[in-house]
């Protein structure tokens, strides 16, 4: 089974197949793994991607992906590209230029906090094996303590107390222009519900704008017809007399109108 990048020759294989083989089909003719030949088709031909799949593989596309690929390492751009294709798809795709590097913004805020967390996280470990091996030296009788290394752990200690506390004020700024930006974004649950509930309006309110809009008014006349035809074909179809599979025959639409 070939490994690595499918070359323009598999690539013109793949578009002529693509209509009448599987892709499981077009993997095995072409002796490929299964996954990549599916998900090559994904990206090159956009067949069987769902929306945040598009739009995952949209930002791809994107002149400043080579950027970001230089900015972030390969699990954070992974990463990237789950909260990207997650944010446009709630959007429903409707996202301006504008908007979109708002996006990208609130993604590199969300990947700075975590880093931020990471470190903490290696600060924390780091510290609990410094203050382990200080209990072990202050344990012996202090004839016997090594105080070089002893004022040496403090100050490593000291260092990653301060640049805890550095990291922990970074995280809380990052989270507060992260806020900010959702909230310009609109993207925050209340913000949400609440355009919800700007958008109803009353009966009363409703005719009154349908009032101002002629075309409207006669497409929804012509529409009501439509279904006032339909419904008068499908009586006179339903008042005739029918036989059912049992033999009984009856009248399946049965008024004072229609009997027999």
């Amino acid at each position: 089974m070939r490994k690595g990048r499918i070359s323009k020759e598999e690539e013109r294989t793949i578009a002529k197949l693509l209509d009448s083989l599987t892709p499981e089909d077009i993997a095995h003719k072409l002796d490929r793994d299964v996954e990549s030949v599916i998900d090559f088709i994904k990206r090159k031909f956009r067949v069987g991607v769902t929306n945040e799949e598009a739009a995952a593989f949209s930002l791809e596309d994107r002149p400043y992906w080579l950027e970001l690929q230089n900015q972030f390492t390969n699990d954070e751009l992974e990463l990237f590209k789950y909260h990207w294709s997650r944010i446009i798809a709630q959007f429903k795709d409707d996202v301006f230029p504008t908007e979109e590097l708002q996006v990208v913004d609130v993604i590199k805020l969300e990947l700075l906090m975590n880093r931020c967390l990471k470190s903490n996280k290696d600060n924390i470990e780091q510290m609990n094996i410094y203050d382990k091996l200080l209990k072990e030296e202050r344990a012996y009788d202090r004839d016997q303590q090594d105080q070089d290394s002893i004022i040496n752990l403090e100050r490593q200690m000291a260092s990653l107390r301060a640049a805890q506390e550095s990291l922990n004020k970074d995280y809380r700024e990052l989270q507060a222009k992260k806020a900010s930006m959702l909230r310009e974004m609109k993207g925050t649950r209340e913000q949400r519900i609440k355009r919800l509930e700007d958008s109803r309006q009353s009966f009363t309110s409703w005719v009154a704008s349908l009032m101002q809009d002629p075309a409207k008014i006669k497409q929804y006349g012509i529409e009501m017809e439509k279904m006032k035809l339909a419904m008068k074909k499908e009586e006179e179809r339903l008042g005739q007399f029918h036989k059912y599979e049992d033999g009984l025959v009856d009248q399946p639409f049965l008024t004072p109108d229609t009997v027999k």
